[in-house]
């Protein structure tokens, strides 16, 4: 045990260094260029979501593929779960009240790199033999090097980093100690039925994967946005100083208070910013996978549709941040990130640890099967014949191996993979920034 925990006090300060100073650079830049580029197209479109819908249905009629809608579903069910409720909270209690700013900043940059990858997605994807369609990166990254050598290399890195990313250990093991504490049975036999209906919702394609997000994330996204909206209205007096507590302790820091140790502006930037990536999907790719199977022809269309999609999984995050800030959760001692919000909750609903529990579940779930069904993908691109099969016993030894360490380790893992695919997609990207059209 002294030997993991002295591979992850290295892994930590890898991570620490990459979205403090690499990953924050990066997204930063690349969003800063496509934001001057494009006028400001993010502010255009989420001003005009009729217009974008239209688009959109004028766009599928007559394409092959899965509903623009359905998929723009399964998008958000990658998107919005408990990186909107515990990566947050990871970010404020440890980061500050200014890690929130900094979310909103790679968020708001990070609208225009989710439009680019879905734009590229859609414009290179190939037909498969299923009258449906294959795109992403690992298909667009090939037209992006025009060295043979990197063009062959670059997107075997990266289906190899993305099945990494695609068994979502720390969503996963986040869940299985939620359902533990809530429900009175062995945790050995809730680690088992979670990895049957993960396994059975992450291996059964896209359209599976559709279909049960368009069913879950409806309920939970207006659920829990009804709960954070009655508390933070409960606590209206103190939000205008909690927002000028956010904005100054961006750039300064914030001083130990309660059971809060204390943060520098680097760590809250670093937080904020890492967390709005793994939250959101920024520059990732894997949402580019997802919505290339839409029968939407004009890649405008759908790509428009994920800037709605990146704007609502930042609204979420903002809603979990300011709960935990307006009550002073976030300055209690020896608080677990997946129960800060619940423990907020608590003091104004009855019964909120099973209702938390649900929606935990739902989030937590939706988002573990979209990252495997992507991660599936991956697999079969870089093994055809054997793909899947190597990529079901990974995925099992993945999640039973991490189901017995600590939530921190995982996301820890989450985040250097993460680092990664974001460095290798957003350099594709950039290389094709003059095939990107803002419309």
């Amino acid at each position: 045990m002294y030997c993991i925990d002295f591979l992850f006090s290295y892994l930590n300060v890898i991570e620490a260094f990459y979205w403090s100073y690499i990953g924050f650079t990066i997204v930063t830049l690349v969003g800063v260029y496509f934001t001057i580029r494009s006028n400001f197209y993010q502010l255009k479109v989420l001003s005009h979501p009729i217009r974008t819908i239209k688009a959109v249905q004028k766009s599928a009629k007559g394409g092959d593929g899965i509903n623009p809608f359905l998929v723009y579903f399964a998008s958000v069910g990658g998107m919005v779960g408990l990186g909107n409720i515990v990566a947050i909270v990871t970010a404020i209690t440890w980061g500050g009240p200014g890690a929130l700013f900094w979310l909103w900043i790679a968020a708001f940059l990070g609208t225009l790199i989710k439009y680019a990858e879905i734009y590229l997605g859609i414009k290179f994807r190939v037909n498969d033999e299923r009258k449906g369609h294959i795109g992403g990166p690992m298909i667009y990254l090939q037209k992006a090097f025009k060295n043979k050598f990197f063009s062959r290399v670059v997107p075997v890195f990266y289906c190899a980093c993305l099945a990494i990313y695609g068994v979502e250990i720390a969503q996963f093991t986040i869940v299985t100690d939620v359902l533990t504490d809530l429900v009175p049975v062995h945790r050995f036999v809730i680690l088992g039925g979670m990895l049957a209906v993960t396994l059975y919702g992450g291996f059964g394609g896209i359209r599976r994967l559709a279909n049960i997000s368009t069913a879950l994330m409806p309920p939970f996204i207006i659920g829990y946005i009804s709960l954070c909206l009655y508390v933070i209205g409960l606590h209206i007096a103190v939000l205008p100083d909690v927002l000028i507590q956010v904005f100054v302790s961006a750039f300064t820091g914030h001083a130990a208070v309660g059971g809060f140790a204390g943060s520098s502006m680097i760590i809250a930037l670093q937080l904020g910013t890492a967390r709005a990536v793994y939250s959101g999907d920024l520059g990732i790719g894997y949402d580019s996978i997802i919505q290339s199977r839409s029968k939407a022809k004009d890649p405008t269309a759908q790509a428009c549709l994920s800037i709605f999609g990146v704007a609502t999984d930042a609204f979420i995050c903002t809603l979990s941040a300011l709960v935990i800030l307006v009550t002073g959760v976030w300055k209690l001692p020896k608080i677990e990130a997946c129960h800060a919000v619940a423990h907020a909750f608590s003091e104004f609903f009855p019964h909120v640890h099973i209702f938390m529990g649900v929606l935990i579940f739902i989030a937590g779930y939706s988002t573990v099967i979209a990252y495997l069904a992507v991660g599936e993908k991956a697999a079969n691109w870089l093994f055809p014949k054997w793909g899947r099969s190597l990529y079901f016993l990974f995925a099992v030894s993945l999640f039973l191996a991490f189901s017995f360490l600590d939530q921190s380790q995982a996301m820890t893992i989450m985040g250097i993979a993460g680092g990664l695919l974001v460095l290798t997609n957003l350099s594709g990207i950039w290389l094709l920034r003059k095939h990107i059209v803002f419309k």
